[in-house]
């Protein structure tokens, strides 16, 4: 049962309520804001709260302090297009049927997500920043637009944005003041809070930084902060700890790019503009933090702050993202309620958590039922509990690139599975398997060791259920259902050849 109760009902009906049943320490009397706060490209190492001594970030860190940190949380597919589809409708990518090469999301799974549910239940909507996406009519349309009608305040922009603030027109406004479009959307929020503060209306902002993505563009402000610093590479850096890693996963852009963008030869260079762009973010999450304070409605406001996938910073000798190793798809996640008891207690949770998780996590926040049709779960109880679960596990998708890198994985709290499907050409099927809390950097593929028998055929089992759901759920459009056989460990490659010519014709 939800204890948390919508504004429209009334105090008599919530005083019945909470004389027979005890509310939870994070309900309020009246809804609280909430502040999505949604970085790009962002791994968890980059942040001191994740135990990254190189890392300057003191806004996100004192964020960390007062709410919890969930030390396993994943992007269910690690690209952006899909991870921003999935955050917005809490549904896995087949079920939601948004990603690059595959089409835009429907009108139809839109009306069903967050920002469209909160709106409808009485919320002040914002969204600033790369929105990543575009909502078509139907399977038959051609082209999606940008929801701009369907936000009371809009800031977004599409495509990947721009770091030039004068570049993306919903924010040119601040372009003067904010050339470098971080701290633009600091701004930005800053006036829709002042606004919502004075409307006395609940309200939700979504801010979608472009940072850290590429092409590197810091803020030249910040250029003292790491000028000169020497970085730690991580335990599982360089093309020596990525042998044990399939073929398939050699033949995207992922591997080349550890050449290509400078990780092999300049490290601390890059790693030093890749951190200043999040301090960046940090400055702007700290100033959103002062806009609550300053209008006074700080006390009921909840922020999270995410990132929509990782980045693989040389580890294993790749670069950028969408593999479903850790770096790519493991990222931070803190959630501060300023209302609940547990908060600044510097708490963690490491139970499994997902992008699908946000959705149901906003609503239930706001007291709006959580649609059927979402596979994410609300997070509140870890909050309550931080020993608790709301996962077994959770499939990590790659249906983007070349059909070599296609994979499927699960991961639960303690393992990961990955299956590699191509075996065309001088390609085998390949199954990895990974004991993260004995080998977080995924070192050791454990899939052959007679020691792990028992636990492969789990973890089998665990990816063959998921392949079952891929197959009865996928959306009939934008080209999923074909991967529910294209996954299928059961049937040869002989057979998925034909699946594979579906697609290229």
């Amino acid at each position: 049962m939800r204890y948390h109760l919508h504004s429209g009902l009334l105090a008599g009906a919530l005083a019945l309520l909470s004389s027979i049943f005890p509310l939870p320490s994070s309900a309020a009397a009246k809804p609280p804001n909430i502040v999505f706060l949604f970085t790009d490209d962002q791994s968890a190492y980059t942040m001191g709260c994740y135990g990254n001594p190189d890392a300057q970030t003191p806004n996100l860190d004192q964020l960390a302090k007062e709410g919890i940190v969930f030390d396993n949380h994943y992007d269910t597919t690690a690209i952006c297009m899909a991870s921003r589809a999935n955050v917005m409708t809490g549904m896995l990518e087949y079920k939601n049927g948004c990603n690059f090469e595959h089409g835009p999301l429907m009108r139809d799974n839109w009306e069903k997500t967050y920002p469209m549910l909160l709106r409808e239940a009485g919320y002040l909507t914002a969204f600033a920043g790369k929105f990543g996406f575009e909502v078509a009519d139907g399977p038959d349309s051609k082209d999606g637009s940008m929801p701009e009608a369907d936000f009371d305040t809009w800031g977004g922009a599409p495509g990947q944005s721009s770091y030039e603030t004068a570049k993306n027109k919903s924010m040119a406004k601040y372009a003067e003041e904010y050339p470098h479009s971080t701290l633009s959307y600091a701004a930005f929020s800053r006036d829709f809070i002042g606004d919502s503060a004075k409307k006395k209306t609940p309200f939700c902002l979504s801010i979608s930084f472009k940072a850290s993505h590429r092409p590197v563009i810091p803020d030249p402000q910040f250029d003292h902060v790491y000028a000169g610093k020497k970085f730690t590479k991580p335990a599982n850096y360089g093309r020596a700890h990525g042998e044990h890693f399939s073929a398939q996963s050699k033949q995207g852009r992922q591997y080349v790019r550890f050449e290509e963008w400078g990780y092999a030869d300049r490290y601390d260079e890059v790693m030093a503009q890749y951190h200043q762009q999040i301090y960046g973010v940090d400055v702007a999450v700290g100033r959103i933090r002062e806009a609550l304070e300053e209008y006074g409605v700080a006390e009921n406001t909840v922020v999270i702050f995410t990132s929509d996938n990782g980045f693989l910073c040389g580890s294993h000798g790749y670069g950028s993202k969408v593999l479903p190793y850790e770096e790519a798809s493991r990222v931070p996640l803190i959630i501060f309620d300023p209302r609940h008891k547990h908060s600044g207690k510097q708490l963690r949770s490491e139970a499994l958590t997902g992008n699908i998780d946000f959705a149901p996590t906003i609503l239930e926040l706001a007291g709006v039922p959580v649609p059927e049709n979402m596979d994410g779960r609300s997070l509140l109880p870890l909050y309550d509990d931080p020993e608790a679960a709301v996962h077994e596990s959770l499939p990590l998708i790659n249906v983007w690139g070349p059909a070599e890198c296609h994979s499927l994985a699960v991961v639960t709290k303690d393992f990961k599975y990955v299956y590699w499907n191509y075996g065309d050409g001088d390609f085998e099927p390949a199954e990895e398997l990974y004991h993260l809390r004995k080998d977080p950097h995924e070192l050791t593929n454990a899939a052959e060791n007679p020691e792990y028998r028992a636990q492969m055929e789990k973890m089998r089992a665990t990816y063959d259920a998921r392949v079952a759901t891929w197959k009865k759920d996928a959306v009939p459009y934008n080209d999923y259902q074909r991967f529910g056989d294209i996954f299928d460990r059961t049937i040869p490659w002989k057979k998925k050849r034909a699946y594979l010519k579906k697609k290229r014709e």
